[in-house]
């Protein structure tokens, strides 16, 4: 989905759907799934708690496009 928009520009509304549609159907398949949503809150339950232990935020992961 990222390529095509890049390479597609402003028309990526119309270009890109089927990209996108597929996109949508695999988060829904993750955000869908229990042992992942378990997954996603114990990793934010730790930073958390080792935020209010020592005050200091945990810098956030960039993520490269896969291009």
């Amino acid at each position: 989905f990222t390529k095509c928009c890049q390479e597609t520009g402003v028309l990526m509304v119309v270009k890109c759907r089927q990209e996108n549609t597929a996109l949508k159907d695999c988060l829904v398949g993750y955000y869908s799934d229990p042992s992942f949503y378990e997954e996603c809150k114990a990793e934010y339950l730790k930073q958390r708690e080792e935020y209010r232990a020592t005050g200091i935020k945990k810098k956030r992961q960039k993520f490269t496009p896969n291009v």
